[in-house]
């Protein structure tokens, strides 16, 4: 860009100079033909008037430009050498000229006979019939031959010799200057520009883990200094990511040798928990309610190391695929077998809708069942008695699985946090299933080892879906996703545009009031129909404990005030999904 800046001014520049000089050069001959003009002028008046009148025309005007000749051949001075020109007009409108048939410009003949001097740059002829670029002045004449006039035709070939000798040296000097700002370009490339590019490499290496890339020194102006701080902060942040990096492998292998060595214990306290309740039956009523209470404690402690177990072999890379050829659906009702107890407990309506054709994966079906089971157990315990949907669809390259409860939902941001490990919306509500935090950070990992995504979308107060996506083949391309993650009927909340806002559909609204309806006026019992799409199951809902508290010692352990924390069932939310159906259409 420089270069062509540079080139351009001097062409701009040398354009200047050549206007210039030849508007000084062309003012000189001017000048120069004027003072000679008044002097030939003179001079052939009065040859003409010492010429005999006798004497013809021609004869007269020839002596008299002879007389010219010897006057211009006088001068020392070459830009004062000129070739005299004698015109008389006669009175038949013939022209009688000195030179014979020389060609004045009729113009420049017409100007001067009305008594101006004029003057025209013209290609004027040689003896020889060759042809020179000159300058031809003209005056009119006061002598006893009417309408005479005298011309100068003054060569301007000194003047394109100079003009042409200037455009060569400055020429020349462009193609000097253009070689030495090349000179400099190349010279500012490798001194600046080529270490910047180094940089940027060495930056892009150590981006892509390459920690032990660094620049050379080997100067001590700005760029030197410029390699040695960057070499000083490529250290730092190597041996920041090596201390992280180490910190990271102790904290997974601490994780691991823990949940390893706290086996051992528990498996001896589990023992002593089966002897204990075996003989429950003969200890008093408050033992009686600690053994089931420390029974029910070891199970989630067991699930709570399965789960750092499983966590830690994600951290440290070592999990992987035990693939197989599976039908989907099969995962789908094999995990909701696992917690269709806790929808019978909470009253809770699943719907499988699966299609009616087998839908073939290959994939690790205990990994796939262990996240569904996560996902459902999660919907249900946060659907507060509304319905649950899992739908299920397929494309040549890849399957998904939504599932979609209408219970307390997701604020805005929370999309990404239910997936962290131990994270929880609201550390006060009552947990149902007694997850342990790890489920949906493991099924996420599980989903990525199988080359598919986990994600979630979610509205406060509306409800929430988990969408599972997976390639047919383990780690193959998915292509366009088979299910959309937003849940049908929706509000949208916000835009980013500014636009106006969605509200929920009219038949979602009619729905959610039938169904409020419903509720206000259904039976104490409720028969949630499980549709699977192959068959329909009805499970009557378990008898509660409804004869009062139970007689005890007063005692009120500590896993029981957390599950009373929130002993006052919510009310069922007043919402019945669109679209959702007991039964497979």
């Amino acid at each position: 860009m420089i270069l062509v800046a540079s080139s351009v001014v001097m062409i701009i520049l040398a354009y200047a100079l050549v206007s210039v000089l030849t508007q000084r050069l062309v003012s000189q001959k001017e000048d120069v033909a004027q003072q000679e003009l008044e002097r030939a002028r003179t001079a052939v008046e009065q040859q003409i008037d010492a010429t005999s009148s006798a004497n013809s025309v021609q004869v007269r005007i020839n002596s008299a430009r002879a007389a010219l000749g010897q006057l211009s051949a006088q001068q020392g001075d070459a830009q004062t050498v000129y070739e005299p020109v004698i015109v008389v007009e006669n009175q038949d409108g013939s022209v009688t000229t000195s030179p014979e048939d020389f060609p004045v410009p009729d113009q420049l003949r017409e100007m001067v006979d009305k008594g101006q001097i004029a003057q025209q740059y013209f290609p004027a002829p040689r003896e020889n019939g060759d042809h020179y670029n000159a300058l031809l002045v003209g005056t009119p004449t006061d002598t006893d031959i009417p309408h005479t006039q005298v011309y100068l035709a003054l060569s301007m070939e000194s003047e394109e010799s100079t003009m042409a000798l200037m455009r060569g040296l400055l020429s020349a000097a462009g193609v000097v200057v253009v070689v030495l700002l090349v000179g400099i370009a190349w010279l500012a490339t490798q001194q600046v520009i080529t270490p910047i590019r180094s940089a940027s490499r060495i930056a892009q290496r150590l981006a892509a883990g390459h920690l032990k890339e660094r620049m050379a020194v080997d100067s001590d102006d700005e760029m030197g200094r410029l390699a040695a701080s960057f070499n000083n902060m490529a250290d730092k942040l190597s041996s920041q990511i090596a201390q992280l990096e180490e910190y990271g492998d102790l904290q997974r292998q601490f994780t691991s040798d823990v949940s390893h060595e706290l086996r051992t214990p528990l498996t001896t306290v589990r023992m002593a928990a089966d002897m204990i309740e075996a003989e429950s039956d003969s200890l008093p009523h408050g033992a009686q309610r600690a053994s089931r209470l420390m029974s029910s404690e070891l199970d989630r402690f067991e699930e709570l190391l399965a789960d750092l177990l499983e966590i830690s072999r994600h951290d440290a890379g070592v999990a992987d695929l035990s693939t197989a050829a599976i039908d989907l659906r099969s995962c789908v009702e094999a995990a909701y077998g696992q917690v269709e107890h806790l929808a019978r407990e909470l009253d809770v309506e699943v719907q499988l809708n699966l299609p009616e054709e087998r839908i073939g994966v290959e994939a690790d079906s205990r990994r796939l069942e262990r996240i569904l089971r996560n996902l459902l157990a999660n919907a249900i315990d946060h659907s507060e008695g509304n319905p649950v949907a899992v739908d299920v669809a397929a494309t040549d390259t890849a399957v998904g699985v939504t599932v979609t409860d209408h219970g307390v939902g997701l604020k805005p941001g929370q999309e990404e946090l239910v997936f962290n490990r131990f994270w929880r919306a609201d550390s006060s509500r009552k947990r149902h299933s007694g997850g342990t935090g790890l489920g949906l950070a493991i099924a996420r990992e599980d989903a990525v080892l199988h080359g598919g995504t986990l994600d979630a979308t979610g509205y406060e107060g509306f409800g929430s879906r988990f969408r599972l996506i997976i390639p047919r083949t383990p780690n193959a391309e998915v292509g366009e996703a088979p299910i959309a993650v937003e849940i049908p009927g929706a509000p949208v909340t916000s835009t980013a545009d500014g636009s106006e806002l969605a509200e929920p559909d009219a038949e979602a609204t009619e729905a959610q009031d039938t169904g409020a309806a419903e509720l206000d006026a259904g039976p104490a019992s409720v028969t949630p129909a499980i549709s699977s799409g192959m068959s329909s199951l009805h499970v009557e809902k378990s008898d509660r404990d409804t004869d009062g508290e139970v007689e005890g010692d007063g005692i009120l352990w500590p896993s029981e005030r957390e599950l009373n924390r929130g002993a006052a069932a919510p009310d069922r939310r007043a919402y019945k999904a669109p679209d959702f159906e007991g039964r497979r259409k």
